[in-house]
């Protein structure tokens, strides 16, 4: 698990009292990872199968056979090698971890709908901890007024906490930011309803 009860319960009440103060609609969600990459070991053991035929024919006079059976191997030996968790999560390049949990983040603000509030105020805060990456997606409404930096305070926070292995002071952090940017420039209204429940998805 990776939040736990106790941590999970001071999220949402920090998600009630940021609502308190703003119309806008809160969500959070946190990930183990936001992709496997089960084919980027792959793809290294094949670069490196390939580079072993050449100094072997060279080198040696070994049959064709012999420097298969070889480039097979090493093949099958790094593929299993790299294919290790910690492994996997090192070799696969930054941009692409970038590019994976930014991607599984926009599928969670469709998914959870939070483009379907009636003032279109919904905020996803969303953490992948393999990648230590955090991002918030806010809506139309909110987009249109508020600019995507001043998200970043509240986005280097949490990805800090995951780093030191608190995703929950990240998460109750970020909450409490976006709570008092919304609330400056989305006050609540006359019923000021939740919309959305308030409550932590962990995937």
């Amino acid at each position: 698990m990776l939040i736990s009860e106790a941590d999970r319960e001071r999220i949402v009440a920090a998600i009630h009292a940021a609502e308190q103060r703003t119309s806008g609609e809160i969500f959070c969600v946190i990930a183990s990872q936001s992709s496997d990459y089960r084919l980027v070991p792959v793809a290294w053991a094949a670069a490196l199968a390939l580079l072993v035929p050449l100094p072997l024919i060279h080198m040696t006079v070994w049959a064709a056979e012999t420097i298969y059976a070889i480039q097979l191997a090493i093949f099958v030996i790094a593929s299993i090698l790299l294919s290790q968790r910690s492994v996997r999560f090192a070799i696969v390049p930054r941009r692409r971890k970038n590019e994976r949990a930014h991607a599984e983040a926009m599928n969670q603000f469709f998914a959870h709908e939070l483009d379907q509030t009636e003032q279109r105020t919904g905020v996803l805060i969303y953490a992948s901890v393999a990648e230590r990456y955090a991002e918030i997606v806010a809506d139309a409404g909110i987009h249109a007024r508020v600019p995507q930096d001043v998200w970043d305070g509240a986005v280097a926070s949490m990805i800090a906490a995951i780093k030191d292995g608190r995703p929950a002071d990240g998460f109750v952090a970020a909450v409490e930011q976006c709570g008092a940017v919304l609330a400056q420039h989305f006050p609540p209204g006359t019923l000021n309803r939740d919309e959305l429940p308030n409550k932590l998805v962990q995937i």
